[in-house]
């Protein structure tokens, strides 16, 4: 079996895509698997980090407004078209998976006019302007979020497969993750991250909360700033707070042991990217979600509403953050003060997880590839 898998740009388009590409290994080690990306994406180097062959396009996105650029974009547009033509028929997949970013455009529209079994993912409540558009055109759309819904036009098409994340995040014990992480049984945990490149206002406004339990022994904060950030937070941090000794408080640039940190939190403050809410509905967290203002279509505020207006968080803007820079402080202390409210979001925010999205999506793949779905 043949599978070209299109992925590109930022981790949350390409990590489903490796997921997808493991549960198929998974169940036919002898799948040929190819990725496709563009010289610009991170996945030039997330990919072959993950075990996989990966070929480039040329694809650039399209400005909203009309420029020089959006004539260029136009003219790298055909040379896509070209270079997936060329990919899709020399390595003849058996079926072909898109999971975001501007490459699945060509690639998915050539694999679905040459008859090729197609199936994209969408990551986001908020889906993004190519996925609306190649619809249209792939037999299979699986979407993360029941929200996402309404903004198809092919509504025959979609199933809902969640985001396909870690199942360290379902299986991770709290106690487990407390003695892991050395954090006392009956200690409250605050885990703070804004993805891996850090979020500024984040890193901001948890500077206030970490004066504010520094010398409070029953509260321990985990605060991880993003590896650009971490010298220019830890410099700041020290004009306002002497933390030096104090062993509730860690500051980490970066941090392999997320599954622990989440399912060990009883609070968790972070943007609200699309693997950060699936990571946050797995691992059962209460959580304040600070979407980032500039995300296309700011899609992330729809992310985050998927789990707050259940009652699994609550939703802080950005401008907000910046406008007042205690409101996170005030808004923590509240939440660790009240441990009921606490479980009850916990509970309402596992609700909203789905479970096995990689085996649904696989399941999908399969009908696809036996000819049990038809348009």
């Amino acid at each position: 079996m043949k599978v070209l898998i299109a992925a590109g740009g930022t981790g949350g388009h390409i990590y489903p895509g490796i997921a997808i590409a493991n549960i198929i290994k998974k169940n036919h080690p002898d799948a040929e698997i190819r990725f496709v990306g563009t010289s610009k994406g991170m996945e030039k180097d997330i990919v072959p980090a993950a075990g996989y062959p990966i070929s480039m396009i040329r694809v650039k996105g399209f400005e909203r407004k009309l420029s020089m650029d959006t004539l260029k974009s136009v003219g790298e547009l055909f040379k896509g078209l070209a270079d997936a033509r060329k990919l899709v028929k020399d390595f003849k997949p058996d079926i072909t998976i898109g999971t975001g970013g501007y490459v699945c455009g060509p690639i998915l529209f050539i694999a679905a006019r040459m008859g090729i079994p197609t199936l994209i993912h969408e990551q986001n409540a908020f889906p993004g302007a190519t996925n609306k558009l190649l619809a249209r055109f792939v037999d299979r759309v699986a979407i993360s979020f029941e929200e996402s819904i309404k903004y198809f036009h092919h509504a025959e098409k979609l199933f809902l497969s969640g985001n396909p994340i870690r199942q360290d995040f379902f299986a991770v014990d709290k106690m487990k993750a407390r003695k892991k992480l050395e954090i006392p049984q009956d200690s409250r945990l605050i885990v703070s991250v804004g993805g891996s490149q850090g979020a500024l206002t984040i890193n901001t406004a948890m500077m206030e909360v970490i004066k504010e339990y520094k010398d409070n022994k029953n509260v321990y904060v985990v605060h991880v700033t993003g590896k650009k950030q971490y010298a220019a937070f830890t410099l700041k941090m020290k004009e306002i707070a002497d933390i030096e000794g104090s062993e509730n408080i860690r500051i980490l640039a970066y941090s392999n042991d997320m599954p622990d940190l989440l399912n060990g939190a009883d609070l968790v403050v972070s943007r609200a990217g699309a693997m950060s809410v699936a990571e946050i509905a797995a691992a059962s967290a209460a959580s304040i979600l600070v979407p980032f203002p500039f995300a296309t279509d700011n899609h992330q505020e729809y992310n985050a509403r998927t789990i707050t207006e259940n009652g699994g968080g609550m939703l802080i803007l950005d401008k907000a953050l910046k406008d007042d820079p205690k409101l996170l402080t005030r808004t923590v202390d509240m939440l660790i003060s009240s441990p009921d409210r606490l479980a009850e979001m916990s509970t309402k925010a596992k609700e909203t997880a789905v479970l096995n999205s990689d085996v649904i999506i696989y399941e999908k793949i399969k009908e696809l590839l036996e000819g049990k779905y038809k348009k």
